[in-house]
């Protein structure tokens, strides 16, 4: 039982680990690539460094391990809210839990363009299993993705309905029915019915649940229901989020996409989930 998980280990998820841990609390930073970072080749407007944003992802991780904090190289693959937070990762069977869950993994990176997605979200395209799930129980359902989080929703949803897991083109190993042909079209009237497939190929689906690439913080507040406004996931002045004990920080919030506020938003969350568990003890 961690006091305080973190998810990303960005500017954001840093600065978090960092005060929660000088405050007493046991931590841990589950981590899974210099993600947006990586993109950035110089940077030049962040007090006292000039450098690449990969290094600056390493350094703060290196900062961290110095200072005695756990860290995790893992996808995270879900996570829930039971008088706990418990978190899964694709490498552990066991899932990892916590009094308090801090979300910064930025913003989601992964997108795929498929003819007819946008125009059925909400019509049967759907982004969280957990959420919807229930909706086309015994029915049948595709997942779109190629990776630990797309497993992971499809096992979830087989308890429920029956699956297909669509890997557009990608190979993936998986015991339940794959295919693995590129998806060129969504089809139906007022919801979804159908996908075509490339080789000119269909199946019948009332849903189709996209767990494209890794999941992101957005894609975690969902399943845990946090408000979102849009895309990015609603927080106070302290990084609180409606629900209690989960925090967010940094790109995932929206605002200014920027390291320095990555890095204050990051401290007020390790600070407010630091006051959290503390009146919860």
């Amino acid at each position: 039982m961690y006091d305080v998980i973190i998810i990303g280990g960005g500017p954001a998820g840093i600065s978090a680990g960092l005060y929660a841990f000088r405050a007493g609390m046991k931590t841990l930073i589950i981590e899974n690539g210099h993600g947006a970072l990586k993109k950035a080749h110089l940077i030049q407007n962040y007090y006292g460094q000039t450098l690449s944003g990969v290094a600056l992802y390493e350094q703060g991780l290196e900062q961290a391990r110095a200072l005695g904090i756990e860290i995790l190289h893992d996808e995270v693959v879900g996570a829930e809210w039971l008088l706990t937070f418990n978190v899964q990762v694709a490498s552990r069977e066991e899932a990892l839990t916590a009094k308090s869950l801090v979300l910064a993994t930025g913003t989601q990176q992964a997108s795929v363009n498929i003819p007819g997605l946008k125009a059925y979200e909400g019509k049967g395209v759907s982004y969280c299993a957990v959420c919807d799930g229930f909706f086309f129980r015994e029915k049948n359902v595709a997942v779109l993705g190629n990776g630990a989080y797309a497993l992971h929703e499809a096992n979830y949803l087989k308890n429920l309905a029956n699956v297909t897991i669509l890997t557009n083109g990608e190979e993936l190993e998986s015991a339940l029915p794959t295919i693995t042909q590129k998806i060129v079209g969504l089809r139906g009237d007022n919801s979804l019915q159908a996908i075509d497939f490339a080789d000119g190929s269909s199946i019948n689906v009332a849903g189709l649940f996209v767990a494209f690439g890794s999941a992101g913080s957005s894609s975690f507040a969902l399943k845990l229901g946090a408000v979102q406004e849009g895309p990015h996931i609603k927080v106070d002045e302290h990084a609180s989020t409606n629900v209690p004990g989960l925090f967010a920080a940094g790109d995932c919030t929206g605002g200014l996409l920027q390291v320095a506020k990555a890095v204050h938003e990051g401290a007020e969350a390790g600070l407010a989930a630091v006051k959290f568990v503390k009146a919860k003890n």
